[in-house]
């Protein structure tokens, strides 16, 4: 009863109706999911795989799209507002993993902007050729608000991405990576059982 009491005081009426109906679909169109809510938006649903305890604020959106695309989340995975993954090819989240509001991860770029076959600007950017690299982030991680995961990154386990970062690169496990573009700014020391700044 304390329970119920305390839910209504904190959703009210209308948003405790609201969570009862997103936990009810959530859960007939996705078995295992924790709470799916609504508006979302799954385009490509047969590649991608919600692990067991997901839960999604709304907003989310995730894209597979090609013959080969996949979007893989593992088990109590939490995603927070207005989250977007697309995948070409391949996005692989791991176990556990925290991703706060207005996240966005993509495997692939509208053409490629290094070395001697780099697009050109003379071409639209919706008809360049999809540049495209998996990326995978694995267990335990954090992404703060508002970061941006580009093709080919893998962020290593335990690692933790600060708010507003652009990772273009990957990033070790155990550390702490900030900024645009992001770098590695501490490292946890298991001995010390702390976190270190790296110099």
């Amino acid at each position: 009863m304390k329970k119920d009491a305390s839910l209504l005081r904190i959703y009210g009426v209308w948003g405790l109706l609201r969570l009862a109906v997103d936990v009810g679909l959530s859960r007939a169109m996705y078995p295992g999911v924790r709470i799916v809510r609504r508006p979302f938006y799954l385009r490509g649903s047969g590649k991608i795989t919600l692990g067991k305890g997901f839960t999604a604020g709304p907003g989310l959106r995730i894209d597979a799209w090609g013959v080969a695309a996949s979007v893989t989340i593992g088990t109590d995975v939490e995603v927070n507002n207005n989250v977007h993954i697309g995948a070409v090819s391949s996005v692989a989240i791991g176990d556990r993993v925290l991703i706060a509001s207005g996240v966005f991860i993509s495997d692939h770029n509208h053409g490629s902007y290094s070395g001697p076959n780099a697009s050109s600007p003379l071409i639209p950017p919706a008809q360049r050729p999809l540049h495209v690299q998996p990326v995978v982030i694995e267990e335990d991680v954090w992404l703060g608000e508002h970061v941006c995961i580009l093709p080919g990154v893998r962020i290593g386990k335990g690692a933790i991405v600060g708010a507003g970062s652009i990772v273009t690169r990957s990033v070790p496990a155990y550390t702490i990576a900030v900024g645009s573009p992001a770098r590695v700014v501490k490292r946890f020391d298991f001995d010390a059982n702390a976190w270190s700044p790296v110099r």
